[in-house]
């Protein structure tokens, strides 16, 4: 529900949280007086959390790459350590059949 601005005829400025579709307040809670709701900017958009992802807005390009709030998220995560090589050995692989028989 937005929070609209009011001021009456004596100069007093109130604002009141309202419903769209709730009637203007036409007296003025302080002196009695004629009040009228002014039009006002309204507040800016408020972001809140911790961001923003890929999947929140359309893409405009059909590029398939990541996108920038994807890859400042990926840059801020904690780095990865990649699996410590193995020390055992393995065999080499076999070299491939020629589909005859030893004899």
């Amino acid at each position: 529900m937005p929070t609209y601005e009011y001021r009456c005829e004596a100069g007093h400025r109130f604002e009141e949280f309202q419903s769209i579709l709730a009637e203007p307040i036409r007296v003025c809670p302080v002196c009695g007086a004629k009040a009228e709701r002014l039009i006002s900017g309204g507040t800016g958009l408020i972001f809140k959390g911790t961001g923003f992802y890929i999947t929140d807005y359309a893409r405009k390009d059909s590029g398939g790459g990541v996108g920038e709030a994807e890859r400042r998220r990926k840059s801020e995560s904690p780095a990865t350590t990649a699996p410590a090589e193995s020390t055992a050995h393995s065999e080499p692989p076999a070299a491939p059949s020629t589909g005859k028989k030893d004899d």
